[in-house]
């Protein structure tokens, strides 16, 4: 087998509005970690690509009474009838060793596109349920994943006893009951705090940080694929 075909792959899926923006720079420095230590990069941009994230009754085939999201995903995937992004993004997800979803953090959480992407694109029968059970037994176990993300405000707001309180309590529900729950390994966060308070010189230390940290979460992530 070739160093190639042996090279893991990392999906990037990013969400920001603005191409020019700190995040989007914070991704592109990410992703350029990624492959200088031999990951394949894919990245998706869900706002260039102007992803719909609505979950809606429309993208499944017609239903008779109530609408249950859930259990027409199972049946659509079971029947090979997804809708046509949703499969291509999910079989991307699926090829990936390791996820990165990245952000700016918006009312301490994702931006709507992103949950929206989580919403159609996890989807039950195919990453959970189904023939798979859930956390260990999910589709995706063995798999890692990380948050790549900028806040509004300053490290000392998002500790114990800050003026927002731990950055772990705002991560549990994305942590543990997005990406655990269908079997990645959650690998610790990369995060830059309040870059838009940052001065040029900092904002470029801050993307040195981004892009040390991320080649150390390669390094540590390759020695367990390969």
């Amino acid at each position: 087998m070739s160093t190639f075909d042996a090279a893991p792959t990392a999906l990037i899926v990013h969400a920001h509005p603005e191409p020019h923006s700190f995040s989007t720079a914070q991704m592109t420095t990410a992703a350029q970690a990624l492959r200088d230590a031999g990951y394949r990069v894919d990245v998706l941009d869900l706002y260039s690509d102007a992803w719909a994230p609505a979950l809606a009754r429309e993208e499944f085939a017609p239903v008779e009474g109530h609408f249950k999201p859930q259990a027409e995903q199972r049946r659509a995937f079971k029947d090979g009838t997804l809708d046509a992004a949703v499969k291509a993004h999910l079989d991307r997800l699926l090829a990936a060793d390791l996820l990165v979803l990245s952000f700016p953090m918006w009312w301490f959480s994702l931006p709507a596109i992103l949950k929206g992407w989580v919403d159609r694109v996890f989807v039950m029968g195919g990453v959970f349920g189904g023939d798979y059970g859930l956390f260990g037994d999910a589709a995706l176990a063995g798999k890692r994943a990380m948050l790549l993300f900028t806040t509004g405000g300053p490290s000392e707001s998002f500790r114990p006893g800050g003026a927002f309180g731990s950055m772990d309590d705002f991560l549990f529900h994305i942590h543990h009951g997005m990406l655990e729950f269908v079997g990645f390994q959650v690998l610790d966060p990369v995060v830059t705090y309040g870059p838009a308070h940052m001065t040029h010189q900092e904002r470029t230390a801050a993307l040195d940080a981004v892009r040390e940290s991320v080649a150390l979460i390669a390094a540590d992530s390759q020695t367990t694929v390969r």
